[in-house]
């Protein structure tokens, strides 16, 4: 098929995707013109959503969607921000910023990319593999069941339209992707993962109850569950893999150059920016990590080059666990460690607890090496997962920045706190989600366990830098791969003689990249900023300098664009260099 238009990367869990709508806004009428859009973008409804306990994924939803942001757009350029207090003027900054994103998603096709490496529409099924509390839940969770053939078919639709106008990922990053939908055709329904929290059923269901809901999982998995994966195990072998792109990169493809702009504009949250710009900041933060990398090396006594000391971390055996249980026996132990410090640091802690689980199965292979999963009711807590796959690729040493940024101080902290500010902003912002502030955050949080006296050794230090190391790279890398015409091969090639990630999780991370144009921007990028306002704090304060309090204001209003962070924090040192 001819490639016609340029592809686009799906969202993920933690980007913006439909998010005013799709979590269910919710405001309180007021007499402001401020209070009024919010209200009205709580009212509005794209369909009934308890019709469909999957959602609805229709060209006509999306373009509906898009229609009404952009028409509160429009309205929001008629309210004058100076009338409004501290809160309200990032309520209303917020707003724009994610309806014209809203509005430009549907523009630029993304509804019709819902796959990534690493993720996507069958994926996220996943997460809906969770404990059932009472009968109201076994009940919603097997009309969940049901509804899997639907949605697929729905998705089937949306990536059709996408094929006919040449927006696809490229074909290079499905390389055992038969993984994401075989593990979940099964000849025995109980060896579905779907049916794990039916064995596990809440108390207090009468035996005659317990038997109506096993016969009914059993007939929802065989008759609904596994046919929806055969169903996407043909569709994707037989229609979509075949058409599939074979460049890689975003500007390589008509409108490429365009949509890459928008979309690093989107990720840093700062207009200004240009892939030539990022990729130069990328290659001067590497040449800077280097040397802080190569001063550890030298300390630990290591006699050999760079190279050398990079092969070694990824072939000694003490260097890795022996079992997925000891790696998750070491994880819980850093973030246990981690928690006993968080009073020293921060003035406010979230109330709401966290584990640490292996990342499941069925996704595992080409997973990220961890990630946070957040809670997705009152009753639920946060989640580390820890990817517990191929042992040989996941080091011990960079556990612990890993866990700081996923867990505590990075997502977990951050996000629980965020949604906890419910008597001082509008709901839509306790579920926002901006990479350039949160994952900028979590990057920020590896920096910050130094000071917490999380890294033991050398080792682990490295381990904070090659961490550290592989965000400055994904300026490189991204850029190259999107901007500059780099291969696969070139890009795997820098991220293997820059970091002492394992070529297991190169190659996944490349795929990422390649996958999600420009939101890999967004973490050092966010991290930078985060930074360079702390040194413009400690240098302005002295003495005076508290980190309690300067942790509170990048907090105490939850997610916010990096403009919205650099203002919140130079009128805190105006205010406090000068009482």
């Amino acid at each position: 098929m001819k490639q016609r238009a340029w592809p686009v990367a799906a969202s993920c869990c933690m980007a913006i995707s439909s998010i005013l709508f799709s979590i269910g806004v919710r405001a309180q009428e007021g007499t402001s013109p401020l209070d009024s859009i919010l209200h009205e973008v709580a009212s509005f409804e794209a369909y009934d959503w308890s019709e469909y306990p999957l959602g609805l994924h229709t060209v006509e939803r999306f373009r509906r969607e898009a229609d009404f942001a952009t028409e509160m757009v429009g309205r929001i350029q008629g309210i004058d921000p100076s009338t409004l207090d501290e809160t309200d003027r990032i309520s209303l900054d917020l707003l724009r910023f994610s309806l014209q994103d809203e509005a430009d998603q549907f523009r630029l096709g993304m509804h019709l990319n819902p796959i990534q490496a690493d993720q996507g529409f069958h994926l996220n099924l996943n997460y809906r593999i969770r404990p059932l509390n009472n009968y109201k839940e076994v009940k919603s969770y097997l009309k969940m069941l049901r509804a899997f053939p639907d949605y697929a078919d729905q998705h089937f639709e949306l990536m059709r339209e996408g094929l006919e106008r040449g927006i696809s990922q490229p074909r290079v990053i499905f390389e055992g992707y038969a993984s994401t939908y075989e593990d979940h055709i099964v000849e025995d329904y109980q060896e579905s993962d779907f049916y794990g929290p039916l064995r596990d059923l809440p108390a207090g269901l009468s035996p005659s109850q317990q038997d109506s809901v096993l016969d009914a999982g059993r007939e929802a998995i065989e008759t609904a569950v596994v046919p929806a994966f055969r169903s996407i195990r043909e569709f994707f072998e037989t229609e979509y893999l075949p058409a599939t792109r074979e460049a890689i990169g975003v500007s390589a493809t008509p409108g490429g150059r365009a949509f890459y702009q928008n979309r690093i504009d989107f990720y840093t949250t700062i207009p200004g920016y240009t892939a030539d710009s990022i990729h130069r900041i990328g290659l001067s933060e590497v040449a800077r990590i280097r040397s802080e990398m190569q001063t550890i090396i030298d300390t630990v006594g290591f006699e050999g080059n760079f190279a050398d000391f990079l092969d070694y971390l990824r072939t000694d055996p003490q260097f890795y666990a022996g079992s997925p249980e000891e790696l998750l026996i070491h994880a819980r132990d850093i973030a246990k460690r981690i928690d006993a410090t968080l009073p020293r640091f921060f003035n406010t802690l979230p109330r709401r607890p966290y584990g640490v689980e292996p990342v499941p199965d069925a996704i595992a292979p080409k997973y990220t090496g961890g990630r946070y999963k957040p809670p997705s009711g009152p009753r639920e807590a946060g989640t580390y997962l820890v990817n517990t796959y191929k042992l040989e690729s996941r080091p011990l040493y960079t556990l612990p920045a890993l866990t700081a940024h996923e867990a505590v101080p990075g997502h977990h902290l951050q996000g629980a706190l965020n949604r906890e500010l419910a008597d001082s902003i509008p709901d839509f912002r306790r579920r926002l989600y901006l990479s350039a502030y949160g994952e900028g955050w979590g990057l920020y949080a590896e920096y910050l366990a130094a000071e917490m006296g999380i890294y033991r050794n050398g080792y682990e230090k490295f381990g904070q830098l090659t961490y550290e190391m592989w965000r400055a790279c994904r300026l490189v890398v991204d850029t190259g791969i999107h901007a500059l015409g780099w291969s696969r091969e070139e890009a795997v090639d820098y991220m293997r003689r820059n970091t002492a990630l394992s070529l297991h999780e190169i190659n996944t991370e490349t795929d990422r990249y390649i996958a999600w144009p420009g939101q890999a921007l967004s973490y050092k990028m966010g991290e930078i900023i985060l930074r360079k306002l702390r040194a413009e704090a400690e240098n302005a304060l002295g003495p005076d300098f508290d980190i309690g309090e300067f942790h509170e204001v990048i907090l105490e209003q939850g997610t916010v664009t990096l403009p919205i962070l650099m203002r919140r924090v130079r009128a805190y040192i105006e205010k406090n260099a000068n009482p």
